[in-house]
């Protein structure tokens, strides 16, 4: 005796539904001190969570970076804080993302020239205009037996999702027109 999940009529398997799991926003300045910090004020206005700083991996003398100089901040964004920021920051490059945005693994990134593009946002001039780059990782239930402490394993090939996938979940949930090298993928 089959059911209607098994045959996949009618009800869509509970498991096979994805989800965002975190949204990772990114400003990176290229210097430490007072742009920095300019950077953190404005990640913390737009996410409303105070920003991470993150390091310079090795020293570039040319651009005057050191090793392990604070270079750049950082916010992860989980819940339902990263769906309403997400439909946000897509509204700010016109719910519009290139084919090219999308990985094999059905994760996705964009970047934002200016963040006063970004709905609700006020410039001020104390502070300046800053560009930043908005990743968003996308799993299915189930996903946890590769982070968890105790036998951890990997996820099935039949599970993982799929580029396609992610280009049609922007294209349905989020109502992202996907633009395929001259051709539109999926309309809002």
């Amino acid at each position: 005796m089959t059911t209607k999940v098994e045959t996949g009529v009618g009800k869509q398997n509970p498991m096979q539904q994805i989800r965002i799991e975190k949204v990772t926003v990114n400003i990176a300045v290229g210097k430490s001190g007072d742009p920095l910090e300019k950077g953190k004020k404005v990640l913390q206005q737009i996410t409303n969570q105070t920003p991470c700083p993150r390091n310079a991996r090795r020293t570039v003398k040319d651009w005057g970076i050191r090793k392990g100089e604070p270079i750049s901040c950082i916010v992860t964004l989980r819940g339902k804080n990263s769906e309403s920021f997400l439909r946000r920051a897509l509204e700010a490059i016109g719910n519009k993302l290139s084919e090219s945005c999308f990985d094999e693994r059905g994760n996705f990134a964009f970047g934002i020239k200016e963040h006063i593009e970004i709905p609700g946002t006020k410039y001020v001039p104390e502070i300046g205009i800053f560009g930043m780059d908005v990743n968003v990782t996308l799993e299915r239930p189930g996903y946890r037996i590769k982070r968890r402490a105790i036998r951890t394993s990997r996820v099935g090939k039949g599970h993982s999702i799929t580029r396609q996938e992610a280009i049609e979940f922007a294209a349905s949930k989020l109502q992202a027109t996907v633009i395929k090298e001259g051709a539109i993928v999926g309309e809002a």
